[in-house]
């Protein structure tokens, strides 16, 4: 079976090249991409991204890959957001005024006074679905998060896994070929590695 190619967003929002590695830790061939064209290419996407929604936003649109994104995700090809990879694949956020991409319905919101923003450190996960990209994922498993906003999917079946700071809320999201986490994989030890093994498998099967 050939390594599937996939393809990294480089929009100036976070460290790539710790993705990147993991994803080639599992036999994937990739690419750290700025140009929105390159996504015709891949087999599977990661969308990554640390950083606030307006100025994330205004990249990708001046960057052509808002269309793009939207494009990659109706063919059916594996999809993996991270971190503000999820928050930017919503509606829109309380962080800013710019939409978000619109590919699943709901906004995020501000975690709740109270608690210690931005939200840092390991928290459990609780999956509420089986999904490939999840396989040998278990209940109150521990991932490394750093975020001030949580996504608010408006259709409760999308919501595959859940996390407690505050308020329960999505960390897992999934929606046929897309699946989008608000922690970090590779900054989450062996358990995290799985889930960039999973996607590689994932896109190798696609």
């Amino acid at each position: 079976m050939n390594p599937p190619n996939i393809a990294i967003v480089d929009y100036q929002a976070g460290n790539l090249r710790s993705v990147q590695k993991a994803l080639e830790k599992y036999g994937a061939q990739t690419i750290i991409t700025s140009k929105a064209t390159d996504l015709d290419e891949a087999d599977a996407l990661v969308f990554p991204g640390q950083g606030a929604n307006d100025s994330s936003m205004l990249q990708l649109k001046s960057m052509g890959f808002v269309s793009a994104i939207k494009k990659f995700v109706t063919s059916g090809r594996p999809f993996l957001g991270v971190c503000l990879g999820l928050q930017l694949l919503l509606d829109g956020s309380e962080e800013g005024i710019e939409p978000g991409i619109g590919i699943l319905e709901g906004r995020c919101h501000r975690l709740p006074q109270g608690f210690k923003v931005p939200h840092m450190g390991w928290n459990k996960v609780n999956f509420h679905i089986d999904h490939p990209i999840l396989y040998g994922m278990k209940n109150g498993m521990y991932f490394y998060f750093v975020h001030s906003y949580y996504a608010k999917p408006k259709d409760h079946m999308v919501i595959a896994g859940t996390t407690t700071y505050g308020i329960e809320f999505c960390s897992v999201a999934a929606k046929q070929n897309v699946v989008a986490v608000q922690f970090h994989p590779e900054k989450s030890g062996t358990d995290g590695l799985q889930l960039y093994k999973n996607f590689v498998e994932l896109a190798s099967n696609h």
